[in-house]
């Protein structure tokens, strides 16, 4: 479903650039799978009011779209996530950046996203790396973002903190662990995305929501 990344970075682009506090969607039906919430998701570092919230650090989607920052319980349909910490580095427990940057050809750092995720569905849910997608501040020119180092099983696990590229959580189960992106050197802000995907019958699903947290990446 990757295909749908760089429709979904342009639509959150948009909304960054012209400040809209909402972006168009289509509803997902409340009777959604959760085989179905695996999701390919855009967006770009920057800020605009997106989302509505009861508190300084609940979230929740508006006019189909959720936006938070370090803290932010974010509430999905299939289940919460937090963004507790995120920093920047070249090694990652023995694991370096294989990408250079294609116009300065300098080597890409690391990016590691602490994260903490809860299943809220009535069921198991099952977890892909791939549901959450980086962005920095300059996708919105270059249209570049980052799928996890695990992605497709391109790379294991380097540590027992990382989250690992498959994984299920059972009802009312809470997981705290890494995801680590490959990001240019030169960049210390980002956004991390998810996007709702509804299991409607079809290969590709049915959009639901698209969450975005913002950040700034501490250098270690």
């Amino acid at each position: 479903m990757k295909k749908f990344g760089s429709l979904l970075l342009i639509l959150l682009l948009v909304l960054a650039l012209t400040a809209c506090d909402s972006i168009p969607k289509d509803s997902g039906d409340s009777s959604g799978d959760s085989s179905g919430s695996s999701s390919d998701s855009g967006g770009s570092s920057g800020g605009s009011s997106g989302g509505s919230s009861s508190g300084d650090s609940d979230v929740y989607a508006e006019d189909g779209f959720g936006e938070g920052r370090i803290g932010s319980v974010m509430h999905s349909y299939f289940f919460d996530f937090i963004v507790n910490s995120a920093y920047t580095t070249t090694d990652y427990n023995g694991y370096t950046a294989t990408q250079v940057d294609s116009e300065t050809q300098e080597p890409y750092q690391l990016l590691v996203v602490n994260l903490t995720i809860k299943n809220t569905y009535s069921q198991s849910v099952t977890m892909w790396d791939s549901d959450f997608q980086a962005q920095w501040s300059t996708s919105q020119d270059t249209g570049l973002y980052s799928w996890p180092i695990t992605d497709d099983g391109n790379v294991p696990t380097v540590s027992d903190d990382q989250l690992p590229a498959e994984y299920d959580l059972a009802v009312g189960e809470e997981r705290t662990g890494e995801i680590v992106f490959e990001v240019p050197s030169n960049e210390k802000d980002f956004s991390l995305s998810y996007l709702e995907i509804f299991n409607d019958g079809t290969e590709e699903g049915e959009e639901g929501d698209i969450y975005a947290v913002f950040f700034t990446a501490t250098a270690q």
